[in-house]
């Protein structure tokens, strides 16, 4: 390493030191930073005051909190190359719940540190870590812990970080842009997970229907029994009532007989009666 080199990661370890402070405290700790190096006093000097937005974006990275929103950079960039519409849609949902969490937390991270970041600082500070995940160059400038002033995404055009960052400016992590046959094997692999994930929603869609259609099935067999015992009961009672029913007719039949009998005697009788008593009138 040359000794330019050095000078410049030197000057890097500075400012993150000093980006670290709150930024009322930056320019005298940055002034007596500069004093006590002869050689590196320029370049300390010149490291310029962070607005509150930007140290508290510094936070974060410090912090280690910005390690989903890189990995949803990443993701994004992957559907982007995939022209997957769908996924594209689901992670800005993600994007957008994330980045306002994040500069929840970056506010939270600053009142605990005794600075109070304004509504407008707060909108900066969205608007930074939402940069971060829209483009590698803004991830890198945060990341880096040195940012000086808040940076903002618009449309598809690159991220300006000019002077964005006190020190040197970081340079983008060395990923080979995609081949024809990475981004063909890509689309490949999204649409067998697609058809995965179809399939195993229609399966679990079955199951439910089969274990429903089962419930009923069982309902279905179970009052078929109750009703079968129902059958079997009134056919019983049925049988013990025909059963009755016959033999109160043939007592009928026989009490029957036994009636025209009596009746029978009866009038035998009366005329016998009758008779006496007319021969004793006679008399």
């Amino acid at each position: 390493m040359s000794a330019a080199e050095e000078a410049i990661d030197a000057v890097d370890a500075i400012a993150v030191e000093l980006y670290a402070l709150p930024p009322e405290q930056f320019t005298a700790a940055r002034n007596a930073r500069a004093a006590g190096d002869r050689e590196l006093s320029g370049r300390v000097k010149a490291l310029r005051k962070p607005t509150v937005a930007a140290w508290a974006v510094n936070l974060l990275a410090r912090e280690g909190q910005l390690r989903d929103a890189l990995e949803l950079a990443a993701a994004l960039r992957e559907a982007q190359d995939d022209l997957d519409s769908a996924e594209l849609a689901r992670l800005s949902r993600r994007r957008r719940a994330l980045v306002s969490a994040l500069a929840t937390q970056a506010v939270q991270l600053a009142h605990d540190r005794g600075v109070t970041v304004s509504g407008a600082a707060r909108d900066d500070i969205q608007k930074t870590v939402n940069a971060a995940v829209m483009d590698a160059a803004a991830a890198a400038a945060v990341m880096s812990a040195r940012l000086v002033r808040p940076l903002e995404a618009s449309g598809f055009d690159a991220v300006d970080v000019t002077d964005a960052v006190g020190g040197s400016l970081p340079g983008l992590p060395d990923t080979p842009a995609p081949t024809r046959d990475d981004l063909a094997e890509r689309r490949a692999r999204k649409a067998a997970e697609r058809e995965a994930r179809e399939a195993e929603r229609a399966a679990g869609e079955a199951g439910r229907e089969l274990d429903k259609i089962e419930a009923l099935l069982a309902k279905t067999r179970e009052r078929s029994g109750l009703l079968r015992e129902r059958i079997e009961d009134v056919r019983a009672d049925l049988a013990r009532l025909e059963a009755e029913e016959a033999k109160a007719a043939r007592e009928t039949e026989r009490l029957d007989e036994e009636f025209g009998a009596a009746a029978s005697r009866a009038r035998a009788a009366t005329k016998r009666a009758d008779a006496a008593r007319a021969a004793v009138s006679a008399d």
